[in-house]
């Protein structure tokens, strides 16, 4: 029965035909009068937020619910005269899909930019999916839905796939340093991104279930870095074989009597000091691996708390997210610029090249500059 007539109460329940609605408001075209004793259908895999009088009054799960107004049949029409005989007590019921949503894609529009320790500025391409599900049925209507009649899952999907673009950038900037080991690393990146967005998408009544990374597509001419970088691995493993076949050789030759061994022998003895002391040299030049600066990149002792070249604080508690200031674990505001931690934050823009990024970035998604 419709939500509109002057006699009847209402039996209000929802059917989601196309697998795509997340929300879908009864009556569709706006409030409505439903009456007292109207009542609710809820499903198994839905759930159901009762407005009345532009607040929400209720929310209710799976089974029949009976709702409480104060519109009573052909009396509140009567007593509703002076309003055009529509009745101020204005009600709708906002029908929630709490089902798991699968195969929404995420994606970089543009490359993303990437620092790499031995590539220099690399853009990238990412793509992968990922599910998500209503947790909070009441704080998703009031912050994504509004008064929307139909919210589908296209309406969200670009925004959330923006919010995980801009996590995997960041990610990416902490704790990748070169592309060359980026094989192999696909589940570890998507399970630590999973709880990293946690929070994000808690903020809207979402849950994350999976995130999947299909791939990470870098240019073709950084393809083409790579793997000559592979193969030059393989070059270093046959410089390593020449040279234990040289000294194999020279072994045999002290070993041969004769002119033609004495020979031989001369000869390798001329080559053997030319070819080792590269690997003399190379094994002189290396050090006792270290910890490095996060913002130059320098070597600083393991136990340092600032770097002795720059000046960066090597442990951070926390950061301002206007002026990128080092705070106080339990501060409420900055002590620099005064900023309040706890309100809402605007878009972090890029100095270099005006990009905006989530409040709480540290790589731009333009420049791959460090905010």
């Amino acid at each position: 029965m419709g939500t509109d007539n002057l006699v009847f109460l209402e039996v209000i329940e929802w059917f989601d035909e196309g697998g795509r609605s997340i929300a879908h408001r009864i009556p569709e075209k706006g409030s409505g009068e439903i009456k007292y004793g109207a009542q609710l259908i809820v499903r198994e895999s839905q759930a159901a937020v009762f407005f009345y009088n532009g607040r929400a009054y209720d929310a209710f799960g799976a089974g029949r619910h009976t709702l409480t107004t104060a519109n009573i049949p052909i009396i509140t029409k009567i007593l509703s005269l002076p309003w055009g005989l529509t009745s101020p007590l204005r009600a709708e019921v906002y029908m929630v899909n709490m089902k798991v949503f699968p195969n929404l894609a995420w994606g970089t529009r543009d490359p993303v930019a990437f620092r790499d320790s031995e590539l220099g500025l690399v853009r990238l391409r990412a793509h992968g999916m990922f599910n998500i599900r209503v947790v909070q049925p009441v704080l998703f209507v009031n912050t994504l839905v509004g008064t929307q009649g139909i919210y589908t899952v296209d309406e969200i999907e670009e925004y959330l796939s923006r919010v995980i673009v801009s996590r995997f950038n960041d990610y990416m900037g902490e704790k990748l340093d070169s592309l060359v080991n980026l094989p192999g690393q696909y589940d570890k990146f998507a399970e630590d991104l999973l709880k990293r967005l946690a929070e994000d998408f808690g903020r809207f009544g979402l849950a994350l279930n999976q995130l999947y990374i299909n791939a990470i597509t870098p240019p073709p001419d950084v393809q083409k870095a790579i793997d000559d970088k592979s193969r030059l691995g393989v070059f270093d493993d046959l410089n390593k074989l020449v040279k234990m076949k040289a000294a194999m050789a020279l072994e045999k030759a002290s070993e041969a009597q004769g002119e033609a061994g004495a020979g031989m022998g001369m000869g390798l003895g001329l080559m053997v000091p030319a070819m080792f002391s590269e690997t003399f040299r190379q094994g002189g030049a290396q050090g006792a691996p270290g910890s490095s600066c996060p913002d130059c990149r320098r070597p600083v002792p393991d136990d340092s708390r600032f770097c002795p070249y720059c000046g960066h604080q090597i442990v951070v508690f926390q950061k301002c997210p206007g002026c990128g200031k080092n705070l106080h674990p339990k501060a409420n505001f900055c002590s620099v610029c005064g900023r309040s931690l706890d309100g809402k934050q605007e878009p972090r823009k890029c100095k270099g090249c005006g990009a905006e990024n989530l409040p709480e970035a540290s790589y731009c998604n333009g420049c791959g500059e460090k905010l």
